[in-house]
C-alpha cells in the first residue's frame, strides 16, 4: 500500500493546487518513483489511498494497475488508512510505503522481503542512518540493537517503508489512528524490527527537498 492522502502542508504553495505525490522530481511525479520500485517486486495488488485533491491522484493513476482507496469525508492517518484498505489487500502481512521519498541504493522493498521473518517479526521497518539522510533536519527516530530490534530515539530515520502484519491494525478500535500506536504495541512484545538500509535516502517533505532529491538521482554527493 502506498500512502498518498496527506495534505503536504510543509510544501507550502506547491501543494495549494497539486497533491504532494504528483509534484515532479527530475521530471517524474513523486509517486511514480515509488511505483517503479514497487513494480520491481511484482506484488499481486497495489493500493494507493487518497484524500487531499483525490481527483487528481485518481486521474494520474487511471492507466496504472493500482486500486484506489478514497478517504472521505475525513483523512484517516496511516493506521486508519491501512485498516480501510485491508479488504482490497487481502493479506495477513503487507508492505506499506510513503510516497514522498527518493532512494539511492538497492530496492528497499526487495531488501525488506529478503529480511522478513514472520516467525519472529510483526513489523519490519526500513531505516536509514542519519548521516545517509538528505532533507532531514531533526534527530533520528529509532535505535536498532544487535538483534535487529528497534526502540524509540536513536541514529536511524524511518524511511517510510515497512512490512507489517495486519491483525493488530484490523483489531484497532478507532477509524482514524496512526501506525505509531501499532508499533508501540508490537515493540512491547519484542517483535518490532528494523532494517539498516545500505544506501542513501531523501525526504521530499519540503520544497528544498526537491533539489536534494534531484541531485541524489543524478548521482551527486549532496
Amino acid at each position: 500500500m502506498i500512502f498518498a492522502a496527506g495534505f503536504g502542508t510543509r510544501m507550502g504553495a506547491l501543494t495549494q493546487t497539486t497533491p504532494k505525490p504528483l509534484i515532479p522530481v527530475n521530471g517524474t511525479a513523486l509517486i511514480d518513483h515509488t511505483l517503479r520500485l514497487v513494480q520491481d517486486i511484482a506484488p499481486e495488488t497495489i493500493v494507493v489511498n487518497a484524500h487531499y485533491l483525490a481527483d487528481q491522484v485518481a486521474a494520474h493513476l487511471a492507466e496504472k494497475e493500482v486500486k484506489l482507496s478514497i478517504e472521505k469525508p475525513d483523512i484517516l492517518d496511516t493506521g486508519g488508512g491501512l485498516k480501510t484498505a485491508l479488504p482490497m489487500l487481502k493479506q495477513s502481512a503487507v508492505i506499506t510505503s510513503n510516497s514522498d521519498c527518493i532512494w539511492d541504493g538497492p530496492n528497499p522493498f526487495r531488501l525488506l522481503l529478503e529480511s522478513w521473518d514472520p516467525d519472529h517479526m510483526d513489523a519490519l521497518l526500513g531505516c536509514i542512518r542519519v548521516e545517509n539522510c538528505l532533507g532531514r533536519a531533526t534527530p533520528g527516530d529509532f535505535d536498532i540493537d544487535e538483534k535487529g530490534l528497534i526502540s524509540r530515539k536513536g541514529d536511524f530515520v524511518y524511511g517510510g517503508v515497512q512490512i507489517i502484519k495486519t491483525k493488530r491494525v484490523e483489531a484497532h478500535p478507532n477509524r482514524t489512528f496512526s501506525l505509531n500506536a501499532i508499533w508501540d504495541e508490537i515493540a512491547k512484545d519484542n517483535r518490532l524490527f528494523g532494517l539498516d538500509y545500505p544506501g542513501r535516502w531523501c525526504d521530499v517533505g519540503h520544497p528544498e527537498g526537491i533539489a536534494l532529491a534531484e541531485g541524489l538521482l543524478r548521482g551527486q554527493h549532496v
